[in-house]
């Protein structure tokens, strides 16, 4: 329902695993890598655990994606079975053929028989339980006894237990101990840190098309508090607000909509519960039978401001009055009526400067616009030196002292001023007197060279990858050797720019790279900040 307001691909906070979703904190990362080491290893059994809603299924997603190839593993995430329907499951992972005649015994010697082939191929086989906590006493001494499959030199198969932390005192059981002295290696997996929690939400609003904040400081701060930052909790809580945000149109969700969201799904329903979902469902579908006007008005960059909540202000292709004061302030342009700050007007006049049109609405974000015209958005956050180092004019958003955000483009940025464009209008202001109004985001236009349309990265060979070797031998005076392998000697002439570009050295010759090139190459067609010999 709220996806297409806030200019997404889908919702960004499904409680379903999906590992494109998957956010690796410090904690989710030293967990897949002791993962990885152990599917690795022989012998022995890992643990991983965590309380409900840390993310291990979806690690586990994780870690069936990234498996080498020589790997074969078999799935199980239903434990609460009986031991011939456990041993079943798993040949049918393993794609061994079982009939429900065949007694435990049959279906062991079938498994060996599969590992042993295996084995002789050079493949390891493991197996991967979730919700291991709900395996009984007996199945657990089945899954011990799978352990004994072995050759002279090592165990056939490695056995991963995934579960709450339960499965830490199940296994600590005293007839269950030969099984525990087996496990090689434990892990248990913690909630989120407040930093951690942030970046898991910006993370999740990123891959779902995100191109601008929305959840404020303060909906951070109380999404952490309230979810204990359990990820499944942020999921849910996150959700509702940005549906409340929907209903109430928001462009950014604060604490106030993050503590109603939790409450609406985290605590039991209070008597007058369901009147309220009635009315704040009532409310959406009247949102939503006016969504097409909302959306033209506000189009796919929506709000840029980190902390404070933006106002409905409607949108005006008035001209400028023709005489305004000399000395008008930034914060009395603004809020001028007949200065047109909304975003399709800002995405309108950044198209213009490309020679672009953009039609509000016409493929579903303004982002999108840009690639049917064959530029490309880049979203960041930075200072006027970062902005004057791209040297292309930029959309930002300034929030005036009542809180309502204005969208507007830079067109000129000097050592002290900044020339701003709302519409047809434009006016020049002292870096100074705007510092206060912006939080330091904004969205650029730039046009990929068709030689190199994408980013480059080590190992690529083709064209592109010749173009850009040319290109850089060229800005050096030196001979173009014709290499069409992005090799050591690309990756050195890349970090060599990225150094003279104040850009991150990396050797990854990706957008911000690429659009520095094609600045230094002084591309026809591009608009520019700072117009040459200035």
């Amino acid at each position: 329902m709220y996806t297409a307001y806030f200019g997404l691909n889908d919702k960004p906070f499904n409680i379903t695993p999906d590992p494109r979703y998957l956010f690796l904190s410090a904690r989710h990362t030293e967990a897949l890598a002791h993962l990885l080491y152990g599917v690795t290893e022989s012998g022995g059994f890992i643990q991983l655990t965590g309380e409900v809603g840390t993310g291990k299924t979806t690690l586990i997603r994780s870690l069936l994606e990234k498996l080498p190839d020589t790997v074969d593993a078999a799935l199980i995430i239903n434990p609460r079975v009986s031991i011939p329907e456990f041993l079943r499951s798993i040949c049918r992972e393993l794609h061994i053929e079982c009939t429900p005649q065949q007694t435990p015994q049959d279906l062991i010697d079938a498994l060996n028989a599969r590992l042993l082939e295996a084995h002789a191929k050079g493949r390891r086989v493991v197996l991967i339980i979730d919700e291991a906590q709900a395996l009984s006493s007996e199945v657990l001494e089945q899954v011990r006894l799978l352990t004994n499959l072995e050759t002279s030199r090592q165990k056939l198969l490695q056995i991963i237990l995934v579960g709450q932390p339960e499965l830490r005192e199940l296994l600590g059981r005293s007839e269950l101990r030969q099984l525990s002295q087996r496990i090689t290696a434990r892990y248990h997996l913690e909630p989120l840190t407040a930093r951690d929690t942030r970046a898991y939400i910006h993370h999740r609003l990123n891959v779902a098309g995100a191109m601008a904040p929305i959840f404020t400081a303060s909906g951070l701060r109380t999404v952490q508090r309230l979810s204990g930052g359990i990820p499944r909790l942020v999921n849910v809580i996150c959700d509702r607000a940005m549906l409340g945000a929907f209903t109430n149109e928001l462009r950014q969700v604060d604490a106030g909509l993050v503590r109603k969201a939790a409450r609406e799904v985290l605590e039991n329903r209070p008597e007058g519960g369901g009147r309220r979902n009635l009315a704040w469902l009532g409310a959406a579908a009247v949102v939503l039978l006016s969504t097409v006007t909302v959306l033209a008005a506000m189009g796919h960059l929506g709000s840029l401001s980190p902390d404070k909540p933006a106002s409905p202000k409607p949108a005006s292709v008035t001209a400028a009055p023709a005489k305004s004061p000399p000395a008008v302030t930034a914060t009395a342009w603004l809020a001028d009526s007949a200065i047109p700050t909304d975003t399709d007007t800002a995405l309108s006049t950044l198209f213009s400067l490309w020679g672009a049109h953009y039609t509000p609405g016409g493929a579903g974000s303004g982002c999108q616009e840009a690639q049917a015209a064959g530029l490309q958005c880049l979203y960041r956050k930075g200072t006027w030196n970062n902005l004057r180092n791209f040297d292309r004019p930029a959309i930002i958003t300034l929030t005036d002292a009542q809180g309502i955000l204005h969208q507007v483009v830079v067109t000129r940025l000097d050592a002290n001023q900044v020339t701003l464009q709302a519409g047809s209008v434009s006016k020049t202001f002292a870096i100074s007197e705007l510092d206060p109004l912006w939080y330091g985001n904004y969205l650029l236009l730039w046009k990929p060279n068709p030689n190199a349309p994408v980013a480059l990265n080590p190992g690529m060979v083709g064209t592109a990858v010749s173009w850009l070797r040319t290109q850089l031998s060229t800005l050096e005076h030196l001979p173009d050797s014709g290499n069409s392998t992005y090799d050591a000697s690309l990756v050195s002439a890349v970090k060599k720019f990225q150094a003279q570009q104040h850009l991150k050295v990396d050797g990854i010759a990706g957008e911000e790279t690429l659009i520095h090139l094609n600045t230094v190459l002084n591309v026809a067609g591009t608009p520019r900040l700072t117009p040459a010999g200035s």
